[in-house]
C-alpha cells in the first residue's frame, strides 16, 4: 500500500477519478480506521500503558474491502470503535461539551479507550485507579462496585491486565525487597513476622497488611487486589496511599461475589476465623484490567473529570481522530 503525502493526495485528487486517487483515497481511510481503532499514540506517549494492544493483527485493509463492496463505510468505521459503554458515555459527553478544558480532557480519555482491547470479553474486572474504584461486569453487564485504595504518587499502581485465577484467604505476605529496605529491616515479631527462606514474610492474622483476602492474579509487577486492615481510609475521597497494590473495601463481600456457586459467605467466614491460608479456585478465570481514566461515567452515567494524581495526562494526544466530531 503506498503511502501518500497531503500533497500528492490533492496532485491524485485533481487529476480526477483514476487508479492514483483509488489508491490514495483508501491509504486515507486506512489511516483513519488505524486511529479508530488503536488511536493516535505513539510509543513514547504510551509508556507505562503495560495492556496488550491485541488488536493490532486486524486485518483493516481486508474489512475495509468488503465494507466499500458492501457499501457499508459508515457500519466498517463505527464498528472500529470501543465498544465499551463507558467509550460511549465519553463520547456522548464530548460531543455536547463546550468548555475546552473538559473536552481536551474527554478526548484524552477516548483515547486511552483505544489502547484497550476493542472488546474486553462479558465476564472481566476493570479497575480505574484515577477514580479509585474497581467494577465487576458480568454477561456484559456492570453487576458490582467497590471503592479501592492505589498506590502513592511516589509508587504509583501500574496500568496492566492479569488473570484472576482464584482467592487466597489469610494470606501470607511475601514483602517486597523496596519495603525491606524502606523498613531497613525492622519488623516486630508481634505483628507476625518472620523472616523465612531468605526473605521477609508476615502470618495471616489482624495484622496483616494484605488483610484478609487476596487474589490470585500473577502478573510480573507483583501487585494485586486484596484486603487491608486499615479499613479507615475508604472514607478519604483521594485514596492514593499503597506502594502500588490495590487494597479492596469490603474485600471478603467482593470475595463472596467472585466465589458465588463455589463457597458461601458463611463458608468464606469460618475459613477467615480460621486463620488458615487458602487458596480457593475461581469457576472461570477472570480477566482483570487494571487501567487509569480521569474522566469516567459514574454510577447515574454522568461522566465526571478525576483529578490527574499521577499526572499522566498531558503525554496523550489532545485530540480524537478525525470522525469524532462529525459521528462517523
Amino acid at each position: 500500500m503506498p503511502v501518500f503525502s497531503t500533497a500528492e493526495f490533492d496532485r491524485a485528487l485533481a487529476q480526477g477519478p483514476g487508479s492514483e486517487l483509488d489508491a490514495a483515497a483508501t491509504t486515507l481511510a486506512l489511516r483513519l480506521a488505524r486511529a479508530h481503532l488503536l488511536g493516535t499514540a505513539t510509543d513514547a506517549q504510551r509508556i507505562g500503558w503495560k495492556i496488550a494492544d491485541t488488536d493490532r493483527t486486524t486485518d483493516l485493509a481486508g474489512w475495509l474491502e468488503r465494507a466499500r463492496a458492501g457499501d457499508g463505510l459508515a457500519t466498517f468505521f463505527a464498528a472500529l470503535r470501543p465498544a465499551h459503554p463507558d467509550y460511549a458515555a465519553l463520547r456522548a459527553a464530548y460531543a455536547r461539551e463546550t468548555d475546552p478544558d473538559r473536552k481536551l480532557a474527554l478526548a484524552r480519555n477516548m483515547e486511552r479507550w483505544r489502547w484497550l482491547p476493542r472488546s474486553l470479553g462479558t465476564d472481566y474486572i476493570l479497575v480505574n485507579t484515577a477514580t479509585f474504584e474497581a467494577r465487576l461486569w458480568r454477561g456484559g453487564k456492570q453487576t458490582g462496585t467497590w471503592r479501592v485504595i492505589v498506590g502513592k504518587t511516589s509508587t504509583p499502581t501500574p496500568v496492566f491486565a492479569a488473570t484472576v485465577t482464584g482467592v487466597n484467604l489469610n494470606p501470607w505476605w511475601n514483602i517486597p525487597a523496596s519495603i525491606v529496605r524502606e523498613k531497613r529491616g525492622r519488623f516486630p515479631a508481634s505483628q507476625g513476622y518472620v523472616y523465612l527462606g531468605g526473605q521477609w514474610r508476615q502470618k495471616p492474622g489482624p495484622n496483616n497488611a494484605l488483610g484478609q483476602m487476596k487474589l490470585v492474579m500473577p502478573n510480573p509487577y507483583r501487585v494485586y487486589l486484596h484486603d487491608t486492615p486499615s479499613k479507615q481510609l475508604f472514607e478519604r475521597d483521594v485514596r492514593a496511599f499503597s506502594h502500588g497494590c490495590i487494597r479492596t473495601g469490603d474485600a471478603l463481600g467482593f470475595a463472596t461475589t467472585l466465589l458465588e456457586g463455589v463457597k458461601t459467605r458463611a463458608e468464606i467466614d469460618r475459613i477467615v476465623q480460621s486463620r488458615q491460608s487458602v487458596v480457593i479456585d475461581l469457576p472461570q478465570p477472570l480477566p482483570v484490567y487494571i487501567t487509569y481514566f480521569t474522566a469516567a461515567p459514574g454510577a447515574d452515567g454522568t461522566v465526571t473529570i478525576a483529578p490527574d494524581i499521577y499526572r499522566r495526562d498531558a503525554r496523550v494526544p489532545a485530540a480524537p481522530p478525525s470522525g469524532e466530531t462529525c459521528g462517523i
